[in-house]
């Protein structure tokens, strides 16, 4: 096998109130939890401007091999931002109004069909905010409904909007769940690319990601996309393929989604532009698409063939390699996270306690290419001897 030297990454994050510098530290950290476990160096060099793709540099390296990897991170910090920077009620009412047009589009149903937990994740916050402001209201009309005099609803209602806005809300939002809201305006907006100005955004990260895609003796792309980065990560390479069929001719591509809510955007009858480019991407013949499924993670859809349900059935499906994050932590730490969803749900691009076959810092900075994580599974664990002097030995996997 040969190990790879010089990599370019192109990382689409999900969707999280982070900038690019923020998702660099993020990686270091990852990195230094996988080089201590792996017995290797990790180096992060600091973020660097590169339009709507900046990117940071990594070497890792032990005895008797060194790769370069240079990592960019294709971020929609700017949109997250604009959707949760504004006020209370207009979240509110924006998200209620996006949960509606997921459910009229088809995609509420198309949830419950392919992943019925994606389907729990998708009426919970809303069902969450109703059981709050009901309690609000039951507790403002409380005078009414008791029959006490008409002016101790003054009190009521005083003691309702202290209830939402100091008991409830305070609770909720451990739960993320206003951020929730806007999560479900950003699927709207790329299923239907006609709010957010999405198309435009697209646009301009298009342009950035092709500049990436030039860099010359590259052994391995990897265009990896967690969770809603992935929606974003489809759209891009394929409005390049649209553009540009013979993009990535000579070139050896792995596109990897992990935790993919792809389908959270194109079960959504208008998202036809996404479907279409969902085949592009599953035709493409230098692309080796890897789709990373935990049954743990509810936030995704966990075996599903998107390029299929996609309406691509005579694609070449991804290749979906099935983890275990309980296998890569600690008992301790993974009793801590597991009744987290949303932290669950973070662990594909986090570092590990353990050696486990699945590893975010090894597949885009390691030297095994990533494509080769393909044909790892939960019983064929890894076996690598990254200081070992002879190559057979050192690139062994479940021997």
């Amino acid at each position: 096998m040969n190990r790879i030297k010089k990599r370019v990454v192109l990382h689409f994050p999900g969707f999280e109130p982070l900038d690019a510098a923020a998702h660099r530290a993020r990686y270091e950290r990852s990195a230094r939890q996988s080089a201590a476990v792996w017995n290797f160096s990790a180096s992060v060099d600091e973020l660097k401007n590169f339009g709507r793709a900046p990117y940071f540099d990594v070497v890792a390296a032990a005895a008797d091999w060194q790769t370069q990897s240079r990592v960019h991170i294709v971020d929609h910090n700017d949109l997250v931002a604009a959707l949760n920077g504004r006020p209370f009620f207009i979240r509110l009412l924006n998200g209620y109004l996006a949960a509606a047009r997921v459910a009229l589009s088809g995609g509420m149903v198309g949830y419950f069909r392919h992943a019925w937990r994606f389907g729990l994740f998708f009426i919970f916050p809303f069902l969450l905010m109703l059981c709050g402001l009901a309690i609000s209201l039951s507790i403002a009309f409380a005078p009414f409904l008791f029959g006490l005099p008409s002016w101790s609803h003054i009190g009521s209602i005083a003691l309702a909007v202290a209830f939402f806005v100091y008991v409830f809300l305070p609770q909720a939002e451990k739960l993320h769940t206003l951020h929730l809201f806007s999560d479900w305006e950003m699927a709207v907006a790329m299923a239907g690319l006609n709010r957010l100005a999405a198309e435009q955004w697209l646009e301009a990260s298009a342009l950035s990601v092709r500049q990436a895609l030039e860099e010359p003796d590259v052994d391995e792309f990897v265009i990896s996309s967690h969770s809603m980065g992935s929606s974003v990560a489809t759209h891009v390479i394929g409005l390049l393929l649209e553009r540009e069929p013979g993009l990535l001719q000579g070139k050896q591509v792995v596109f990897m989604t992990l935790g993919s809510a792809i389908l959270q955007c194109a079960l959504m009858r208008p998202a036809s532009v996404l479907r279409a480019r969902v085949g592009l991407i599953a035709r493409c013949r230098e692309i080796f698409w890897l789709d990373i499924h935990c049954l743990t993670d509810a936030i995704h859809f966990y075996k599903a063939k998107v390029a299929a349900v996609c309406g691509h059935p005579d694609a070449e499906q991804a290749s979906i390699l099935f983890v275990r994050f309980k296998q890569m932590l600690t008992a301790q730490h993974y009793a801590k996270i597991k009744r987290d969803f949303l932290r669950v749900h973070r662990q594909y691009v986090l570092g590990p306690d353990v050696k486990a076959f699945f590893d975010f810092t090894l597949m885009t900075a390691g030297p095994l290419p990533t494509s080769h994580f393909a044909e790892f599974s939960l019983k064929k664990m890894p076996e690598l001897t990254f200081n070992s002097g002879d190559e057979a030995q050192a690139l062994s996997i479940g021997r």
